[in-house]
């Protein structure tokens, strides 16, 4: 397991709400993070057909960009009853030719659940690969889970993606309904993050 030695960090995201989140959780640390738009970086395609294949794409692209280290996540949510879709395309289900709409990508999963008459509970588990990879092609990958299941009709408007349609294990409430800050203590997200800070920077 290698260490991460540096104090400048490449976040492989154009995304503002996941630099944010990430910056909190690697506060403690000392790094200084900039993220894939501040580099002008573009997004690299995502080819790959599980989660930890494309976490790979992304980081070591802004690695070799940048000649930083970069860390990378790819998640989503599979689902049981649907044969663990839609996974890798769980982002792909929101677009529209307007932009992602994920009030339509839940409404398509509830219907598909209804279309198969997928038992209750209809599990499911939100999932987060982090891959750190450095400028000479090394990387260490992380994988988060948190088991739950999908629920209708939407509940709550914190959050983004599906968490309206999405409770977590021993929780009454969905993440849609949680508290940011709540919700990203235990998710898989930060499931990933505690195996990354344990095998490279604690």
């Amino acid at each position: 397991m290698r260490r991460f030695e540096g104090t400048a960090l490449v976040i492989a995201t154009h995304n503002t709400g996941k630099l944010e989140e990430i910056g909190d959780l690697l506060q403690p640390y000392g790094v200084t993070l900039t993220s894939n738009a501040d580099h002008g970086l573009p997004e690299p395609d995502e080819t790959e057909t599980n989660f930890v294949g494309n976490a790979r794409i992304k980081a070591h692209a802004a690695a070799k960009a940048t000649g930083l280290p970069a860390l990378a996540d790819d998640s989503g949510i599979a689902i049981d009853a649907l044969n663990g879709a839609p996974g890798v395309h769980t982002a792909d289900w929101a677009e529209t030719p307007q932009g992602r709409n994920f009030i339509i990508a839940m409404e398509r999963t509830w219907a598909e659940l209804e279309t198969v008459s997928a038992p209750f509970p209809r599990t499911a588990r939100f999932c987060c690969t982090l891959v750190l990879a450095w400028p000479d092609g090394h990387d260490e990958a992380f994988e988060g889970v948190m088991p739950g299941q999908i629920v209708w009709p939407m509940r709550g408007d914190q959050g983004h993606g599906y968490d309206p349609i999405f409770q977590p294990d021993g929780y009454d409430l969905t993440f849609g309904e949680m508290d940011r800050w709540e919700k990203n203590r235990i998710s898989h997200r930060a499931d990933a993050f505690a195996k990354l800070i344990a095998g490279c920077f604690a």
